[in-house]
């Protein structure tokens, strides 16, 4: 076998090797769960040819939700439900990370807000280019498509990216679109590398730890729409950004020292 048969052999097997896991985080999502799962499983079978996964992490609804997950999971072979117990997207895509044996695992909002088409176009992203370790979806990319956005939310994320870019240089547009996906290895040293937020500033961490370790990182834009019946409690949410910004801020500092310390005495 010559090196340009053995190549093309590779790349087929790397692609016949692929599959991805879907990871939704739901606190009582009574409401949405049914309709997001029942969506996502529906574009899965018309237009994904990889083996596919989708995982429900619930951080301790205390309405129908762990009823509704259940019933999916017994309706689906590819849905597992999973009762994480503490509250927070965080834990949950910790939790989810820790129990993947997919090639790619990410997570998704479940209202759906980033339209469902890009998850096939992600899965292509990988397949094309096997140096893609991570995929991060955009809201305020240039080529970005956001609606029904309020005012006041489209001020306090654009405010949080200008504060990340203007702390830590962050490269991306967005940190926290909610549609995030990675390779199984990455997100694994990412999670070894991150702190224990249990809160959404956990995927910011994640994010600007991928970028300051050097991971290949694709920053697309997406379609999104604004859900109303969002559940995330908007200013305790910026109150904690901006205590965990300074916690993150003071880490990075401690490890660019330590970092210095080690160059030194070598």
């Amino acid at each position: 076998m010559n090196k340009a048969t053995d190549k093309t052999v590779t790349k087929e097997a790397e692609k016949e090797a692929l599959s991805i896991n879907l990871l939704f985080p739901v606190l009582n999502e009574r409401l949405r769960l049914e309709k997001g799962i029942e969506r996502t499983m529906a574009y899965l079978k018309e237009n994904v040819r990889i083996p596919y996964s989708l995982t429900i992490l619930d951080n301790g609804s205390e309405d129908e939700t762990p009823r509704i997950g259940k019933a999916l999971e017994k309706k689906y072979p590819e849905v597992t439900y999973v009762r994480v117990g503490e509250r927070g997207v965080g834990v949950a895509f910790r939790k989810g990370i820790a129990l993947n044996e997919s090639a790619l695992v990410g997570y998704m909002d479940i209202d759906l807000s980033t339209d469902i088409r890009y998850l096939g176009r992600t899965i292509k992203l990988f397949e094309k280019r096997p140096e893609l370790e991570y995929v991060n979806g955009s809201r305020f990319a240039r080529k970005s498509d956001t609606r029904g956005r309020k005012w006041y939310r489209k001020i306090t994320s654009m405010g949080l990216v200008f504060l990340l870019k203007m702390i830590f240089h962050m490269k991306a547009t967005d940190a926290v679109c909610g549609f995030t996906f990675l390779r199984k290895e990455t997100a694994r040293r990412l999670v070894a590398a991150c702190g224990n937020d249990n809160g959404w500033f956990y995927t910011i961490e994640f994010l600007l730890r991928a970028e300051r370790m050097g991971v290949v990182i694709y920053d697309m834009p997406v379609r999104w729409q604004e859900d109303y019946n969002t559940t995330v409690k908007l200013w305790k949410t910026i109150q904690n950004y901006l205590v965990q910004i300074y916690r993150l801020q003071k880490a990075f500092k401690a490890e660019e020292k330590e970092a210095r310390k080690y160059v030194t005495v070598r």
